[in-house]
């Protein structure tokens, strides 16, 4: 367990959370009762809503103008891009992405998903397990976020009815167990909860209100203000890749003659002063002989800290390597399994080379074989020479360079890699290591 995480503090930390659902169901709406309901709305805003609201004949304040930023989506009354909101409850900060729903949009929601630690996935209480609730869950699934709410929201619109509630409850169970979601070992902690709700009205947001007496269960407030946060759930080994190495030349400083220092962030897990490493994929190993924040000297530094490591020895290293603790050294691989996102709108050709980006090294690609890809909306796996745009894909890559890489399941950072099309340095896929 890292110690900067214990529970003392949980409450300080940052979470990170997405809402999807399917058109209508009230995603905007729920994002802005909680901007709402927390008073975090700027009064200038709220009068601003309030107009619009009353020009188009409504009677109550529409909180879904909240979040449709984009005047594209306003009038269309769906959302395209991903959005994020950023709000406080004075005991935790939160950051949410707003993913769109509509299948063409499946690489933004990836996109999304891939930093969120919790996903609410909305089910309007009228229509049930949908197709796009499928598809939302399946990809929640496979960018590994460890906790799932689904929120069955428009209770009001079925008289806060507690069977049809319970019945959504088993029936999204079942597909879970399906995709294998509720077994999903990304994180010890990894659970599925609901909470029947009205975004609408405001129960079982930040209120109760008095409709659903049957649900003794957490608000959505209160399960958000409980989540764990990223990495705190259980032990993860020491991930270290090195952005620069620092030698400072021109320098009266004595010190500074000696001084080299290997600057990065460090992706997972611990590190202290004394600390036995070793720097991958050359093999080299020694202790870290100090660690350095700005200007600060620490004893000891922790995930998504950015950091400066001295080491005790003169060794070669450089920006791509990986430095890890010598107690927990895997051999770098010079060929990965994946399943790719494709994001790009020219479609993917197994006759080309492309460049993996993972972490901070990059090593030149040709694609193996792609297994299969999945229809997103039946789950389905299907045989493909080739990737279009949003298409999902397991497939075999052979690299140039050794990468030093962890499962997806084990670690989200060292799991995930980009590919970058060599002609136009665009970046034309997302990869997450099985």
């Amino acid at each position: 367990m890292n110690t900067q995480h214990n529970d003392s503090n949980q409450n300080d930390s940052l979470l990170r959370f997405m809402t999807c659902g399917s058109v209508d169901d009230g995603k905007s709406t729920l994002i802005g009762r909680l901007l709402f309901d927390t008073k975090t709305i700027l009064a200038d805003t709220l009068s601003q809503i309030e107009r619009t609201s009353q020009k188009r004949g409504m009677e109550a304040v529409d909180l879904s103008l909240l979040t449709d930023g984009l005047q594209a989506e306003r009038e269309q009354g769906i959302t395209i891009d991903v959005a994020y909101r950023y709000f406080s409850t004075g005991t935790r900060k939160y950051i949410i992405a707003d993913a769109p729903g509509h299948e063409q949009y499946t690489r933004n929601m990836v996109t999304a998903a891939s930093t969120a630690n919790l996903a609410i996935i909305l089910i309007d209480a009228r229509k049930g397990v949908l197709t796009q609730t499928r598809r939302h869950s399946y990809l929640a699934h496979l960018v590994g976020i460890p906790h799932i709410v689904v929120a069955v929201n428009k209770m009001d619109l079925i008289n806060y009815d507690q069977a049809a509630y319970e019945k959504i409850c088993a029936d999204y169970l079942a597909f879970a167990n399906e995709i294998g979601l509720a077994q999903s070992k990304i994180a010890a902690g990894n659970d599925i909860s609901f909470i029947p709700m009205s975004a609408l009205n405001g129960d079982m947001l930040v209120d109760r209100l008095d409709n659903m007496p049957w649900y003794t269960g957490q608000t959505m407030l209160e399960k958000l203000e409980a989540a764990p946060t990223a990495h705190s759930e259980h032990a993860e080994p020491f991930r270290f890749p090195v952005q620069f190495v620092c030698r400072p030349h021109a320098s009266d400083d004595h010190d500074l003659h000696d001084f080299r220092g290997f600057m990065g962030r460090i992706e997972s897990g611990e590190i202290a002063v004394g600390d036995a490493v070793t720097v991958l994929p050359n093999g080299y190993t020694s202790k870290v002989k100090a660690i350095q924040l700005g200007e600060e000297k620490l004893q000891s530094a922790t995930t998504e800290q950015s950091i400066t490591l001295l080491l005790e020895d003169e060794i070669d290293t450089s920006r791509g390597d990986m430095i890890v603790k010598s107690s927990d050294v895997k051999e770098p691989v010079k060929q990965i399994e994946a399943f790719v996102c494709w994001l790009s709108e020219t479609p993917m050709s197994t006759a080309r080379t492309y460049i993996v980006r993972h972490t901070t090294r990059e090593s030149k690609a040709k694609i193996g074989t792609i297994s299969y890809k999945v229809d997103v909306n039946t789950l389905e796996q299907q045989a493909t020479s080739d990737l279009k745009m949003n298409d999902i894909a397991r497939i075999s890559f052979k690299l140039a360079q050794p990468l030093m890489v962890d499962s997806y399941a084990d670690n989200r950072s060292t799991g995930a890699f980009i590919i970058i099309d060599e002609s136009t340095n665009n970046t034309v896929g997302a990869g997450m290591i099985i």
